[in-house]
């Protein structure tokens, strides 16, 4: 007795329903990175709203979010024929102040980068300066910024000197650190292929320690920014710093939040810029 088969049905079940999930998982990571802090922020200020009417302390000291908004606003613009704070608006005060940061951090950044290298990869150079390294970076910046005054006079020189002072070591270090973890089975491969000292540090040694160097860049700027402060003590003015001090000298609590809020922000912009460059630029960090 003969059978026929029946013809091969068309399997409808889908493959997979693993796009539609990871669709799913990534919106949910997106919202989940702007609510909450969001709704941190939504937290913080209602803690601090409630904090400043309870008559704990009084409002100097601890002035509500409207009061602060208020000096926000008064600084911004040209308000009652006074323009910004001291004839200077906020975004110009922090304006001059980042240009301060960018001359002198990034001077301090170059130097520690050329002086990573060298000690990463010549043995004597790093037993030379490595001492010294480490004990201007146990140095809070106070305890120079006078020295530099006396050196340097009050006007711009002393400021960017400061802050390349205090961005030199953190970059330094790590530069220094990420070449001497350089493996050395790559440099001997290099070697052996006929590369000169010059090909090794250029195609072997440097992007096997951008990463490390690049999170030392961010680190020195994150040092920069706090001594931002500290570096626009004296002749200040016009500077984001300068007016958070000058502002404190007459317990002006709205506007030094206001000086406070200013430079966090800009630094987290700062950073998060830094964070793409770093990913643009080694895009292959966590991955291998």
């Amino acid at each position: 007795m003969s059978t026929t088969s029946s013809p091969p049905q068309a399997d409808l079940t889908p493959l997979s329903d693993e796009p539609p999930v990871r669709r799913r998982s990534g919106v949910i990571a997106r919202l989940r990175h702007v609510v909450l802090p969001l709704g941190s922020l939504l937290l913080f200020l209602l803690l601090w709203q409630l904090l400043a009417v309870s008559g704990t302390w009084s409002e100097t000291l601890v002035p509500p979010p409207a009061k602060v908004w208020s000096a926000f606003i008064d600084v911004s613009t040209t308000h009652d024929g006074v323009r910004g704070y001291n004839g200077t608006t906020l975004i110009e005060h922090l304006g001059i102040s980042l240009r301060r940061i960018a001359l002198g951090a990034g001077l301090g950044i170059a130097l520690g980068v050329v002086l990573g290298l060298l000690m990463g990869t010549v043995g004597w150079v790093r037993s030379l300066f490595e001492p010294w390294i480490t004990f201007l970076r146990t140095l809070p910046p106070l305890a120079y910024f006078s020295l530099l005054i006396i050196w340097l006079g009050i006007n711009e020189e002393p400021k960017i000197t400061l802050l390349a002072v205090a961005a030199f070591p953190p970059v330094a270090v790590s530069t220094t650190t990420a070449v001497t973890a350089v493996s050395q089975s790559l440099v001997e491969a290099a070697r052996a292929l006929g590369g000169s000292r010059w090909d090794i540090v250029k195609d072997v040694v440097v992007p096997s320690a951008l990463p490390e160097t690049l999170t030392g860049v961010r680190l020195a700027v994150g040092v920069a920014y706090s001594s931002l402060v500290a570096a626009e003590l004296v002749n200040g003015l016009p500077g984001i710093g300068g007016m958070v001090k000058d502002a404190a000298n007459y317990n002006n609590t709205p506007v030094v939040l206001v000086g406070i809020v200013a430079i966090g922000i800009s630094g987290l912009v700062i950073d998060g810029l830094l964070l793409r460059l770093e990913r643009a630029v080694v895009p292959w960090r966590g991955h291998v």
